[in-house]
């Protein structure tokens, strides 16, 4: 049980990156849509959930040492290739954009950018000297403080406003796939990491893994999306929608949210370091240690760049494919596990 949780830790702090905790993506896919958008919220965490225990379950199978072996089982030999790089310029975009938020943060606060960059690297880096199970004690002891944080300042919210009658209807038509594309843009990363993980762990715990890390996305996804529905006409006014909940709060409780967002930050970043030394450790005769710290100094020096423009020609490309690849997750437990599978 302990393990398993462990592991949900870990894919919650996959999921709830920067996007996630500061409420845009929250509100892009499902609170703009209006109040049935909760019903878009539990399709989510059920693909979710789902998809999770599909890739460790053919990780554990294989006994996988990395995501390419998952991807050629699941969508065959010529297009695990090209995931293969599409996952390595998901992780490594995804976090210069995480180390570059790092800077951003300390800005706010009025602090050189480039301490929130080096010192997110250090700290990142600081994790692989324990190896895999570093990843999931940190998220195990960052995850639940993140949870309890965000879920906290939503319930007050929501215990303050008695929120109720909210009663716009918007794009109901379309609900539902919104929120079967969060599924597929969240998957990508999910695949990267947890196909390292299938193979040190047993049926059981993938099974709790799953469970858990539904159950708590799926109550704080309500939560915060009804939180959203609430202040819907002030989102406008504010880069991060979290900051329109907390409007009327207390000013200790922006310190809360720079650090719970600065959490988001890091724990995403984790994983995508993980995902990106447990594709390459078998071409990289280095420690794990090593072979982080080579791509952390490789992120450094890009977050100086536009890379902004790089994410938008790049992310559209992953909403697309990310559609095929969930398709082929969901699709994949049909498959006759009894005959001969030609990768080709």
């Amino acid at each position: 049980m302990w393990k398993g949780s462990k592991i949900a830790f870990l894919i919650i702090g996959t999921t709830i990156g920067a996007g996630y905790a500061s409420g845009r993506e929250l509100w892009e896919f499902f609170a703009s849509y209006g109040p049935q958008s909760q019903k878009a919220v539990l399709l989510s965490m059920i693909l979710f959930s789902f998809s999770c225990y599909v890739i460790m379950m053919v990780s554990h199978r294989l006994q996988a040492p990395h995501y390419r072996m998952v991807l050629e089982e699941i969508v065959g030999l010529k297009l695990a290739k090209a995931y293969d790089v599409l996952i390595f310029l998901y992780l490594l975009s995804t976090t210069v954009v995480m180390f570059a938020g790092s800077g951003a943060i300390l800005v706010y606060w009025e602090l050189s950018y480039w301490i929130g960059v080096v010192l997110i690297g250090i700290l990142v880096w600081g994790v692989f000297w324990r190896d895999v199970e570093g990843v999931m004690s940190l998220n195990s002891l960052l995850i639940p403080v993140l949870i309890a944080m965000l879920a906290l300042a939503c319930g007050l919210f929501l215990w303050q406003n008695n929120p109720t009658g909210i009663g716009w209807e918007k794009g109901e038509g379309h609900v539902l796939s919104a929120g079967i594309a969060f599924t597929a843009l969240n998957i990508l990363p999910l695949v990267a990491v947890l196909s390292a993980i299938g193979s040190k762990v047993e049926k059981a715990e993938i099974a709790i893994s799953c469970v858990v890390s539904g159950t708590c996305l799926s109550f704080m996804s309500i939560l915060y999306n009804q939180s959203l529905l609430f202040v819907s006409h002030e989102i406008m006014l504010y880069d991060v929608p979290l900051f329109a909940i907390l409007q009327n709060f207390p000013p200790q409780w922006m310190v809360g949210v720079s650090v719970v967002l600065w959490l988001a930050i890091y724990t995403t970043a984790v994983s995508n370091i993980f995902g990106l030394v447990s594709r390459f450790k078998d071409y990289v005769f280095l420690p794990q240690w090593a072979v982080a710290g080579g791509f952390i100094l490789l992120v450094i020096p890009l977050t100086t760049f536009g890379f902004t423009k790089l994410i938008q020609i790049l992310y559209p490309l992953y909403g697309v494919l990310n559609l095929f690849i969930l398709g082929m997750i969901l699709l994949y437990p049909f498959k006759q596990f009894g005959l001969p599978y030609d990768k080709h």
